[in-house]
């Protein structure tokens, strides 16, 4: 495993990530916390080293599963562990009081980046409130580095010019390679600044490990029941690049999603956190990182991806 600097920060953490949305038990299905222990456990063992979740992910439950495993497996001060307060809790007290539930539930004094996870976009609490609150909880030690997570570049700059000490290090925000509206604004700010993009979604849901086919969309009854991506009229365009993919990966004795990955890491700055339900989804994921595609390839696998367009006007 290969490991970078997340953006500007003293964070060292492996090229590739680990997600943690699958644990809420209610997103993706069921999961008992044993199966989700032996995820962390072989993402580990592989050098896999940074875990994120989020307080929304099952109110609270993905936060204790990853704590718990985290110190069951005796590795706190060896991974680097992020988290977010939701768009919906981003007044002064409410940051403080999540803040402190998150670290109940993680067990652990100090979490390595908070991130606020989507702009307040409900109860329209100003930035500059809850970046306090932010700048707060770093200085008293309970906060690393702050990071925001779904913000379009020119609030990302408004949050900045709201702290007075510490900075924005990353932004998560959705990307793959079938969907890249990311590369039109945010990843070049992103860049420009040194800021880590955190991808979430870096297979699309599943839609590019080879699993699927348009013949074969089972009903999903899950997040991705409602995903564009995953419509017949959407998936049979996916389909032409997960069909390069394998023929890509191939060449490499990887798989599809191996291959997904690996596209992502072209720059240091760009850390892909796909999720794990189990431990040969947490070794398939790992093996995304390790080795490097010809350029060739990837060239080929940008061009057939620029050839299609989800269609998300679909009623």
């Amino acid at each position: 495993m290969e490991y970078v600097k997340l953006g500007r920060s003293d964070l060292k953490v492996s090229r590739i990530g680990f997600g943690a949305w699958q644990f809420s038990g209610n997103a993706w299905g069921p999961i008992e916390y044993e199966r989700a222990k032996a995820a962390v456990k072989k993402a580990y063992e592989l050098g896999v080293n940074f875990f994120d979740t989020a307080q929304v992910y099952g109110k609270g439950r993905s936060e204790e599963f990853l704590g718990s495993a985290i110190r069951e497996l005796g590795i706190r001060d060896e991974v680097v562990i992020a988290t977010k307060v939701p768009g919906y809790r981003l007044g002064y007290y409410d940051v403080l009081k999540s803040t402190k539930k998150s670290l109940e539930r993680l067990k652990i004094e100090a979490i390595d980046l908070y991130q606020v996870h989507w702009p307040s976009v409900w109860h329209n609490v100003p930035i500059e409130e809850t970046m306090k609150a932010m700048e707060k909880l770093v200085k008293d030690g309970l906060v690393r580095y702050i990071g925001l997570s779904n913000f379009p570049p020119c609030l990302v700059e408004q949050a900045r010019q709201a702290l007075s000490k510490a900075d924005i290090v990353s932004n998560q925000v959705r990307y793959n390679i079938v969907e890249r509206d990311v590369e039109k604004e945010i990843w070049p700010y992103l860049k420009k600044e040194g800021m880590a993009l955190i991808a979430w979604s870096p297979l699309a849901k599943g839609a590019l490990t080879g699993k699927y086919t348009p013949d074969s969309l089972p009903k999903f009854e899950d997040v991705r029941a409602d995903d564009e991506v995953f419509h017949p009229k959407n998936f049979r365009q996916v389909w032409k690049v997960v069909e390069v993919l394998k023929e890509v990966g191939e060449k490499y004795g990887r798989s599809p999603a191996q291959v997904a990955l690996n596209w992502l890491l072209y720059d240091p700055l760009i850390v892909p956190i796909p999720g794990a339900k189990n431990p040969e989804q947490a070794e398939e994921n790992a093996g995304g990182a390790g080795w490097k595609m010809a350029e060739e390839d990837r060239r080929r696998i940008d061009e057939v991806s620029r050839e299609i367009r989800i269609d998300r006007a679909l009623w």
